[in-house]
């Protein structure tokens, strides 16, 4: 039986819960999830920080609730929490303002609900504390009455929810690429970087996604392929890691496609097109400036990490300026990118498609070309070109780069 735990974040659809303190948003949570997992309490501002619930909810899959902070919070630090839970605005696919069923909204509430708007969020107005109502006949108000407290309306609330066909995740990584009929070989190096006893989740997409093809996949070292194609040129495609993109480009025959899994996940996360636009951001750079390099997950760096190390170096090497690097991980990201010249983002395969797509409408808010680890080196290699044959939709992007 697989675990629900096991489902990466960046896979999870993001249901954000916001609203006033008391508004009930604790209660709805464990009203949900049939589980006493979020703390319950009359005294305003209770939930402090953000918290989030995995859970298994039909037809969309596995999802994440998050519980924010109270929008009403008072104080310095009150602020600083408010501040906390709107940033949730940039990671969600779908967002629940929960409201008093006994009153109208008022400003606060309306001014939320514009932005939730404004922002093109799929969204539900959640009428909770319906058992507290006195009317017999419900008001006539946009959303779902429930009670969080009694349980009434939560299996409508569920349902409603299960409706966002928009947030459901039906495409993968190989999703459009129509060739593919046989087989894909993946190139994964085992270096000291490598997580030990598995390997990352791009890689087992990929792997996922040919199963669901019924192609054969072939896993191998960069240091076994060649053998391998002296006898075997019967591939739909050879996806690389991007750190060997040169060695593994060499190899490959012209006749074969390829590309690799940070490309893949640029595609299937983010706006694909402005991060292949972005990379020509690299032939504009002058002494001084500074690139951000920004990761979706945090991990231990090593020696020869990618981000922190062979990036800054490739790129010194490629453009031959005195530049500057800033880095960033995790659920970091700066919301002022006017010091950079370039953002240079990772595949973001712990982020989810809606905090990606955030962040790239940061960088085209400030003007400031955004790309991709994969997209960049291959770019370096001067093999983008190559890398972008199997996607039809960027056709026109392909024709216009120079390798």
């Amino acid at each position: 039986m697989s675990n629900l735990n096991m489902v990466p974040s960046g896979e999870r659809i993001k249901i954000a819960i916001f609203g006033k303190r008391n508004a009930g948003k604790s209660s709805l949570i464990n009203a949900l999830t049939n589980q006493d997992l979020a703390i319950v309490s009359p005294v305003l501002g209770t939930t402090t920080d953000p918290v989030e619930k995995n859970m298994e909810l039909l037809p969309l899959g596995a999802v994440t609730l998050v519980d924010t902070p109270g929008i009403d919070d008072t104080g310095d630090l009150g602020q600083l929490r408010v501040e906390k839970a709107y940033q949730w605005l940039d990671k969600s696919d779908i967002v629940l303002l929960v409201l008093d069923s006994r009153e109208e909204m008022d400003e606060m509430e309306l001014a939320l609900l514009s932005l939730i708007k404004q922002r093109g969020l799929p969204y539900l107005l959640v009428w909770n504390k319906k058992d507290l109502l006195e009317e017999t006949v419900l008001p006539k108000k946009e959303g779902i009455y429930v009670s969080a407290e009694t349980k009434e309306g939560i299996e409508e609330l569920k349902e409603a929810l299960g409706k966002f066909e928009q947030a459901k995740k039906s495409d993968d990584l190989l999703s459009g690429v129509s060739y593919l009929k046989k087989k894909i070989v993946l190139v994964i190096p085992i270096d000291k970087a490598a997580p030990k006893g598995r390997i990352i989740h791009p890689q087992q997409q990929a792997i996922r996604a040919a199963l669901d093809r019924d192609l054969i996949s072939v896993v191998l070292t960069p240091q076994k392929l060649a053998s391998y194609l002296e006898t075997n040129q019967d591939t739909d495609l050879v996806i690389c890691d991007s750190q060997v993109f040169k060695e593994v480009s060499a190899l490959v025959p012209e006749e074969i496609p390829l590309t690799s899994f940070s490309i893949l996940m640029a595609r299937y996360r983010g706006d694909f097109k402005t991060l292949i636009e972005g990379v020509l951001g690299i032939e504009h750079l002058k002494d001084g400036d500074t690139i951000l390099i920004a990761e979706g997950c945090t991990h231990h760096r090593q020696c020869e990490d990618i981000g922190t190390v062979k990036l800054p170096r490739w790129i010194q090497a490629y453009n031959k300026k005195t530049l500057n690097f800033a880095f960033t991980s995790g659920g970091t990201f700066p919301k002022d990118l006017s010091d950079y010249a370039l953002v240079v983002h990772c595949g973001g395969c712990m982020l989810g498609r809606a905090e990606l797509i955030s962040r790239i409408g940061v960088a085209k808010s400030k003007g400031v070309p955004m790309t991709n680890y994969g997209v960049l080196i291959a770019y370096m290699n001067g093999i983008l070109k190559r890398t972008l044959s199997p996607f039809e939709e960027v056709r026109d992007l392909r024709e216009r780069i120079n390798q």
